[in-house]
């Protein structure tokens, strides 16, 4: 295949006069474990259901591992693994009656994988679904998804419910799958684990994309965290030097902060370093930060 898994440009989805999706372009590479954020409303499960084939696209070009999902749903979704948000299954079936329901319907299975994933998020798999809390019914979808012999997981909040000891074995789970050539397509409002887990992430809002590629490559849009402690009568002389660079920061009690763009970075260590400041500290921008660039509204 010389396509990406997943390769969308100006898809638009409309209900009615609502257009949830409206010219979104979403490029995934093989093997890529890429982030796929948003607030509610965004436009992340209607774009979802477009790659699953549950929803047809108004316009643009949608391929999924090559295929047209809307022509082909069932050749693309033999071939991927699917975990929403909120998994309902069948009550009266046990968790390993699941397991086998849902290796039928696909056809082939790893039992081996299967056993060991159910007993990597400590599921038991003997119980009925109707005794499972929310927590173990996504254990059920997790382990159903990993274990299968797909080429593209594609998970809209899959660890709703998980305790953190859970999340620890579901993050495992992705890098094996990631690292077995296994593309993923992670939809989550947990910004630390898309950072800790995603190579890409792409940000859209109101069903239109806003920022999208490499992490490491994105961080420039966000200002590094700047830190340094200085005598309390050197801050002020710091602080106008940095003022000529252009930045703005705040001094307290000989603690000098500021936010500074990539590109000013060496210049504004330097300073600090010309002051003999004994404790310097730089965070690079997080995830978060680039998220909520893009959220936050200042308040009134």
């Amino acid at each position: 295949m010389t396509e990406p898994p997943i390769d969308v440009s100006g898809l638009v989805k409309r209900f009615g006069g609502y257009t949830a999706v409206g010219g979104l372009d979403l490029r995934v590479g093989p093997a890529e474990v890429h982030g796929f954020l948003g607030p509610n409303g965004a436009g992340k499960s209607t774009t979802i259901r477009v790659l699953l084939g549950l929803h047809h696209a108004d316009a643009g070009r949608v391929r999924v591992l090559g295929r047209d999902p809307a022509r082909q749903a069932a050749e693309v979704t033999r071939r991927i693994s699917y975990v929403p948000g909120e998994v309902t299954l069948w009550p009266n079936l046990t968790g390993q009656e699941i397991l086998d329901a849902f290796a039928g319907l696909r056809g082939s299975r790893d039992k081996a994988a299967e056993k060991r994933l159910a007993g990597a998020f400590a599921l038991d798999t003997g119980r009925l679904v109707r005794t499972y809390s929310k927590g173990n019914r996504q254990k059920v979808a997790l382990v159903a998804a990993f274990a299968a012999r797909t080429d593209l997981l594609i998970l809209d909040e899959p660890t709703s419910g998980l305790d953190p000891l859970m999340e620890e074995v579901f993050q495992g789970a992705v890098r094996d799958a990631a690292a077995a050539g296994r593309t993923v397509l992670l939809s989550s409002h947990i910004l630390g684990e898309v950072e800790d887990l995603c190579d890409a992430v792409t940000i859209i809002k109101d069903g239109h994309l806003v920022e999208s590629g490499q992490l490491s490559d994105m961080r420039h849009l966000a200002a590094s965290v700047v830190t340094a402690h200085l005598p309390g009568r050197d801050a002020a002389t710091v602080m106008a030097r940095l003022r000529q660079t252009g930045l703005t920061g705040e001094t307290t009690a000989g603690t000098v902060r500021l936010a500074v763009p990539r590109d000013l970075v060496p210049a504004v260590l330097a300073i600090l370093a010309d002051a003999d400041a004994p404790d310097i500290t730089c965070t690079p921008a997080s995830l978060e930060d680039l998220f909520l660039r893009h959220y936050v509204v200042a308040p009134r």
